[in-house]
């Protein structure tokens, strides 16, 4: 079975908070690297503190979530000031990373990798 990472993110405003799974960002994501990716939308957009964003996310690792997050808060706020739209572009937060995890094959102990050939 195939596990993608899978976000939904509603947008509105508020206080600034950011809920991920119902909790606190900095309890689910307890990396300053992955807050710091949440927030950037918020910065790019010159929107801190005026929106608030309740995410559910599964599947993937806490990195790919976050990745996740940002792209559906990033569509969040393009459809709240469609003006914010040309900034969140150039900094590529509405472009979503289509690459998901092969298939494994048949005869195959991976996706792509074979057995260890033996002449005899």
């Amino acid at each position: 079975m195939r596990k993608d990472t899978v976000a939904l993110v509603w947008v509105k405003p508020g206080s600034g908070k950011v809920l991920v799974n119902g909790k606190e960002m900095a309890v689910y994501f307890a990396r300053p690297v992955l807050q710091m990716i949440l927030k950037q939308p918020f910065s790019v957009a010159n929107v801190k503190g005026e929106f608030d964003a309740y995410a559910t996310v599964a599947g993937g690792g806490l990195s790919g979530q976050a990745g996740a997050v940002k792209h559906d808060i990033s569509k969040g706020l393009q459809l709240y000031g469609p003006t914010q739209r040309q900034a969140l572009k150039g900094a590529g937060f509405l472009t979503r990373d289509s690459r998901v995890v092969e298939r494994k094959k048949y005869g195959k102990p991976k996706a792509r990798r074979s057995f260890q050939f033996s002449k005899r």
